[in-house]
């Protein structure tokens, strides 16, 4: 494949219907790839578009409950891009649609296809201009290049948005104007699919919709979900909390001398001694993903900047099981990669992507306006007392 030079930017505003329209017109191509390609990898698990249809309307219930400005703004998507409302839920819920539908497959045993990512943030005393940096590689099919958008959203009278994201899907990793960031990582355990939650695509755009950083953590912490996933929440001000989500509880690890490293295993003492780890046996790279990036980073420790931040990212070790994965078959036999790379800074209004950066070292950036309170009282933390950290 061509390799994207860049992901095109769309701008949307108003009402939630009215918002949904103009994101499909404007991203409707990749939006019908997208839809193309995950239609086709779930009818290779038997199920037709008449199951498809069944399976979305079965979280559309939990999504008005949650908020019925998504069900209209994903009918918008639909209508603006000219496919079916149900296609839309499928982007939108694809982690939990890939999922069942396997599970459809009585009594076959087919090797998951997991969406790993390494995530990190660097706090304001490690990093050498003291604003925090909160960044992501995002590895998954190497198709996804073609379909992924940066998506800016204007909303009257609450924070702005701009999210990377794969065309149709209401958010993915981002930050929004009130300095509120977040990315997510891949996670499994043995609770996972026994009920239907809330897809994780709108828990992350519930996120981004917040002006103040505890309801942020709120909805990531007590939305009631399908499947694990790791989820790190960060805000300009300094302030940076991993979320290890199971469907029914949520735990926590905390930054380690002023930084957070997580890749697609569990990390919380407190998580691996009530549950069972079954991801990694798709993802043997992530044991030692998230050890490399903070090796990398933690000698810079106080001086840390975005091109260190790159440069950890970019690490080779063991390439194509590395942190910035080349295209190769994964253990399902798919052609996977580090589809982007995601490096941000919420305090300046950054964000730097690069498509497939194994291959391409060339970033876009792009850009929101803040309005990023400020506390009248500041914490004050050295950078000695960020080595120390615990």
């Amino acid at each position: 494949m061509t390799i994207p030079s860049n992901c095109p930017l769309i701008e949307i505003s108003g009402p939630a219907r009215e918002r949904g329209r103009q994101y499909g017109e404007q991203a409707r191509d990749r939006i019908k790839r997208g839809v193309d390609h995950y239609a086709t990898q779930i009818h290779a698990s038997n199920v037709d578009w008449q199951q498809i249809r069944e399976i979305t309307a079965r979280f559309e219930p939990s999504i008005t409950a949650y908020d019925a400005d998504y069900v209209e703004e994903m009918r918008g998507i639909a209508e603006g891009a000219g496919v079916e409302y149900a296609a839309i839920l499928l982007l939108n819920a694809r982690t939990e649609m890939l999922k069942l539908a396997k599970r459809r497959q009585r009594g076959e045993e087919i090797p998951d296809d997991p969406d790993g990512c390494t995530g990190l943030v660097a706090l304001p005393a490690a990093t050498k201009a003291g604003r925090l940096i909160h960044a992501q590689n995002w590895d998954w099919k190497i198709e996804c290049a073609e379909t992924a958008v940066v998506l800016r959203i204007r909303r009257e009278n609450e924070p702005d948005i701009l999210t990377f994201t794969e065309a149709g899907v209401l958010a993915r990793f981002g930050f929004n104007s009130a300095g509120i960031a977040i990315t997510g990582n891949y996670l499994e355990c043995e609770r996972d699919y026994r009920r239907l939650g809330v897809p994780l695509a709108l828990i992350r755009r519930k996120v981004l919709e917040q002006r103040r950083l505890a309801l942020a953590m709120h909805s990531v912490y007590t939305t009631p979900k399908s499947a694990s996933n790791n989820i790190i929440v960060s805000h300009a001000n300094g302030i940076a909390i991993d979320f290890e989500c199971v469907p029914d509880e949520t735990f926590q690890v905390q930054p380690e001398n002023g930084l957070i490293v997580h890749a697609n295993h569990f990390q919380s003492p407190v998580a691996l001694s009530k549950l069972r780890d079954t991801g990694v046996a798709n993802m043997p790279d992530s044991l030692y993903r998230d050890i490399r990036v903070r090796e990398l980073l933690e000698p810079h420790v106080g001086s840390i900047t975005p091109e260190t931040v790159k440069a950890a990212l970019f690490d080779d070790f063991e390439t194509p099981w590395s942190v910035c994965r080349p295209p190769r078959e994964n253990l399902s036999n798919n052609q996977s990669a580090t589809v982007a790379m995601i490096v941000m800074e919420p305090a300046t209004g950054t964000m730097e992507v690069a498509l497939l950066p194994a291959l391409n070292r060339q970033f876009a950036s792009y850009s929101l306006g803040m309005k990023i309170e400020v506390p009248s009282t500041t914490v004050a933390r050295s950078t000695e007392a960020a080595r120390s950290a615990a």
